[in-house]
């Protein structure tokens, strides 16, 4: 078959990142509905607080087993069942009537969503060369950005025209459309060509968490993972109690870091695959382009320097650029470093890191922000991609095909 070398395989990056646009619709539609959802069920803040925790804590536990899944039944069956249930899930949120049913419904949101990250990546490893692979996750992780700029207007509508109930179960019916289409686009087998050192052999779990380059991918995760989820939280209540935004300027202006981190995806992926051509060097050219990023990531540290509103929604719209370009640069490197029948679990890996790292900073900033400021949480979060370079440089070191040795 040559499905991977025709116009094909961009219809299913465009597939790939709506899937990831629903995604973070479905993932949304709670904290854009909680105030509904919290009066007529009558939740206290911290009883919301034990349904939020559910669902990081399904995205932590669910990461590695997602993975193994998408490389046991390949991304075309294992993304179709994992998108097919959260999407069944997210509906079943309408009929919950009591705070025990939420915190279930939103830790098995967590453990069906947290794959889809995974299934990109995977598609993409196995679908393109190096050449084109960052634009490709650019496109498919822009879905996010996109997602996170759609969710709060669309959910808002359907909540304020049909009852909170709706908010679950329409954007949840897009969801099992979009099933149609992906399973007629997507290839049976993949068939794009590995060079020779990344066929995959027969590899335990624990042989690939003792491999070098694995534990750089798994540190980029750990360190870049959670600024996204950061500002995807805390940037509307940043704005309302640190800088005093009204909620209407709040809701004019909260969505454009969103957009620049779309663009961040998109372009970063081009100029990163772009520079695989100038230097005609995966390893140099990943490299600068994580370091290109990683340097606008950092600006996070200024944000307390900011004198108005819309320098600090500048400020946050260039962190989210480069952050999101690291994004792409990532999933591309994964390609580069592992062969796309390991990316799952290699990725799986990864998400782990990701998603601890993210609970322990997201209950981190709430007790900081609550007993001091915003300040040390931005140069916090300033710091975070200096690690991440340095775990690029001196923990993957080389970026090229890991040496794996097969199972005894």
């Amino acid at each position: 078959m040559n499905e991977l070398s025709s116009g094909k395989r961009w219809v299913v990056v465009g597939l790939l990142s709506a899937s990831i646009a629903i995604n973070l619709i479905d993932r949304q539609a709670l904290s854009v509905m909680a105030p509904l959802i919290r009066a007529a069920l009558e939740l206290s803040p911290s009883q919301y607080g034990y349904i939020t925790a559910a669902f990081q804590t399904g995205m932590l536990l669910g990461q590695v087993p997602a993975g193994s899944l998408m490389d046991s039944l390949g991304t075309r069956i294992g993304l179709a069942v994992i998108l097919g249930l959260w999407s069944l899930i997210n509906a079943g949120h309408a009929l919950a009537a009591g705070l025990g049913v939420f915190i279930g419904l939103r830790f098995l949101m967590g453990l069906t969503q947290c794959g889809n990250y995974t299934a990109g990546i995977k598609a993409i490893a196995g679908m393109f060369p190096a050449q084109l692979r960052s634009s490709a996750g650019g496109i498919f992780n822009a879905g996010a950005q996109l997602g996170s700029v759609a969710a709060a207007p669309l959910i808002v509508y359907l909540a304020s025209t049909y009852g909170w109930r709706a908010g679950f179960v329409i954007p949840s019916l897009a969801g099992l459309v979009w099933l149609v289409p992906w399973l007629a686009f997507f290839p049976k087998t993949l068939t794009q060509p590995q060079p020779k050192q990344q066929q995959a052999p027969q590899v335990r779990l624990g042989q690939l968490m003792r491999n070098r380059k694995v534990v750089g991918l798994f540190l980029i995760r750990v360190f870049s993972g959670p600024l996204t989820t950061f500002y995807w939280f805390w940037l509307p209540e940043y704005l309302r109690s640190g800088r005093k935004m009204s909620f209407a300027m709040i809701g004019a202006l909260a969505w454009l870091p969103y957009l620049f981190g779309a663009l961040g995806n998109v372009m970063g992926g081009f100029i990163s695959d772009r520079l695989v051509r100038v230097f005609g060097s995966v390893d140099k050219a990943r490299k600068l382009g994580f370091a290109c990023a990683f340097g606008l990531s950092t600006l996070s540290m200024a944000l307390p320097l900011a004198g108005s509103d819309f320098i600090a929604l500048a400020i946050i719209s260039v962190v989210l650029f480069g952050n999101q370009w690291v994004a792409a640069t990532y999933i591309a490197t994964v390609g580069d470093v592992v062969p796309h029948t390991l990316a799952g679990r290699v990725n799986g890996l990864a998400g782990f890191g990701d998603s601890g790292a993210t609970l322990l900073a997201t209950l981190l900033t709430g007790i900081i922000v609550e007993r001091y400021s915003y300040t040390p949480v931005f140069i916090a979060a300033g710091c975070l991609p200096v690690l991440a370079l340095l775990s690029v440089l001196f923990v993957l070191q080389r970026i090229e095909p890991a040496v794996i040795e097969a199972a005894g």
